[in-house]
């Protein structure tokens, strides 16, 4: 070869990079949509939320039914000069009986859901799997929360009359002989308000998840 021949230019030519809409590209790894790693994130910060409000739901319930099945006392009054004995406990008074049936059966469900939500969460698996699971959820949550509120409203008008009397009558501060047993009932059904306070919360996620999915 001869030095006057000139030697061929050497052109590089670089293919423009194709980008699918809703896709990142990286030179060190694959296209990965960002929209689905959105989602993901979202999706397990909400499933994280719903075991956290379970597993306080769970204890709140346990909490109302465990002071309100051990609240009993036996004390005496005294009624124009005589001595009277008194005894009170949950199982004489219709509305504390509903708050422990509630308390018990919203223990049950917030223990399933919390189990099922946990093992989910471990493997890493959204909480809730379809629309159809998320409608049968919700309809749970609604129905138990709008139980507890009702059993909680009756045992808070029984403890209130408990602690006030009834006015223009003879009928006593039933309290003040009586106040441990007063004092579990009125925790108890603190403790029942908060259940459904976290039930309601759970609807609101739930209507979250279908409205976004």
């Amino acid at each position: 070869m001869s030095e006057g021949r000139k030697k061929p230019l050497e052109i590089g030519i670089q293919m423009p990079e194709t980008k699918t809409p809703g896709q990142s590209t990286t030179t060190s790894g694959p296209l990965v949509p960002v929209s689905g790693e959105r989602d993901q994130k979202l999706r397990r910060k909400a499933d994280a939320t719903h075991a956290l409000l379970r597993l306080v739901c769970l204890l709140s319930s346990v909490a109302a039914l465990s002071l309100m099945i051990t609240a009993e006392q036996a004390a005496t009054i005294s009624l124009y000069g005589f001595e009277l004995p008194l005894y009170s406990k949950w199982t004489l008074s219709d509305s504390f009986e509903f708050l422990v049936g509630m308390s018990a059966a919203v223990a049950a469900h917030s223990l399933l859901q919390l189990v099922l939500s946990t093992a989910k969460l471990l493997k890493k698996s959204p909480v809730i799997t379809s629309r159809k699971h998320a409608w049968i959820i919700f309809a749970g949550d609604q129905v138990l929360a709008y139980a507890m509120m009702s059993a909680g409203s009756a045992s808070a008008g029984v403890a209130n009359l408990n602690r006030t009397g009834i006015r223009h009558s003879a009928l006593p501060d039933f309290c003040k002989p009586l106040h441990r047993f007063c004092d579990r009932a009125t925790v108890s059904v603190t403790f029942a308000f908060l259940s459904c306070f976290m039930l309601a919360s759970s609807a609101v996620l739930d209507v979250l998840w279908l409205s976004m999915y």
